[in-house]
């Protein structure tokens, strides 16, 4: 895949910012994708996201990191924090921006265990991209926490982009995506929403226990999933 978010990401670090980065999908427009987005200080993220960091403990994973925003701050707090990234610009930036452990990695291959939080904001677990995928990640998550480990991350119900006609054909939250920056851009690639329900029954399929510590009005919620004894 071109690395078309890390060049984003890269342009706006370095200040060369005059071009937009959009996001084309399957179901309607095009849509602008906030660079800014993945730079926010602590002020300017949402509560979701502060309720996620506040509960990160121990040797934490964050997985597809970003720009290293969440981990700045897990730094900052003292904690044993490694920000993971496919992105090779991206794990750069977050390098130059000062976080101190960066990895350029994926997490389908990544097989270091030990972690005691592993951390997938800004719905970074729909890199799982399909219901079934979802299910293999966490499998493989799992073998990387500790026992008394946890998954955190956010995810949304997005049934509201149907209109009250959902596909006949396979699970709504499986979208569609396609990076566009500048004259680049990324082959087509799954991404996951999964409402809770879904995830209510895919945990206890991969034997996850299920605790949902925060949702707000548009269906978005965060939780944690711990290992089933």
């Amino acid at each position: 895949m071109n690395d078309v978010l890390g060049q984003a990401l890269n342009d706006y670090f370095h200040n060369q910012r005059g071009s937009k980065l959009w996001i084309n999908n399957k179901y309607g427009p095009k849509e602008e994708m906030p660079v800014a987005t993945y730079f926010r200080g602590e002020d300017d993220m949402p509560d979701i996201e502060w309720m996620a960091l506040e509960q990160c403990r121990g040797k934490v994973l964050d997985i597809g990191a970003g720009a290293g925003s969440h981990a700045l701050y897990l730094q900052e707090q003292g904690l044993d924090i490694t920000a993971m990234d496919i992105s090779p610009l991206g794990a750069a930036v977050m390098a130059a921006r000062g976080v101190k452990k960066t990895l350029e990695a994926d997490i389908f291959t990544y097989n270091q265990p030990g972690y005691d939080t592993l951390l997938l904001l800004m719905n970074g677990i729909g890199l799982a991209g399909t219901i079934a995928g979802l299910k293999k990640l966490l499998l493989h998550l799992k073998t990387l926490l500790n026992d008394d480990g946890q998954i955190l991350f956010d995810s949304s119900d997005i049934a509201y982009l149907y209109e009250g006609k959902l596909p006949a054909a396979g699970y709504y939250g499986e979208i569609q995506y396609q990076y566009s920056y500048k004259k680049n851009k990324t082959e087509w690639f799954n991404w996951l929403y999964v409402d809770e329900q879904t995830l209510k029954q895919v945990a206890l399929e991969t034997g996850f226990n299920l605790e949902v510590l925060i949702e707000d009005e548009h269906g978005q919620y965060l939780t944690r999933l711990t290992k089933a004894v």
